[in-house]
């Protein structure tokens, strides 16, 4: 089992959750984040003052997957996630030593 871990811009989530609803994932959680990669922020401009953002808005996707469908979302996320611009994101793949329903005390793939 693989945890896929997406830090994505806030106005492609839409697109980039259709497309995963298209390949088939087992379930998704998102939680809005700020932060900032290499770029440190941006310089804004308002009624002629500049002034810097230093944490972006961002979109955190989490999935837990079999490990045979990892590239599939994750290659999912990439097409649809990219503009070509500076800030796109990241995607971690984390391993997962196993997983329990709570419901029903399944553990393992079973269990996603």
């Amino acid at each position: 089992m693989k945890k896929i871990e997406a830090i994505i811009r806030p106005e492609n989530l839409d697109v980039v959750k259709q497309e995963l609803e298209k390949v088939g994932y087992s379930g998704i959680m998102i939680t809005e984040i700020e932060g900032h990669g290499k770029q440190k922020g941006v310089i804004q401009q308002w009624r002629g003052e500049q002034y810097k953002v230093e944490f972006l808005p961002k979109i955190k996707l989490e999935i837990i997957s079999k490990d045979d469908e990892v590239k599939k979302i994750v290659k999912t996320i990439v097409e649809s996630a990219r503009t070509g611009e500076v800030g796109d994101g990241k995607i971690f793949v984390y391993s997962i030593d196993n997983c329990i329903r709570i419901r029903t005390g399944e553990e393992g793939d079973i269990a996603i």
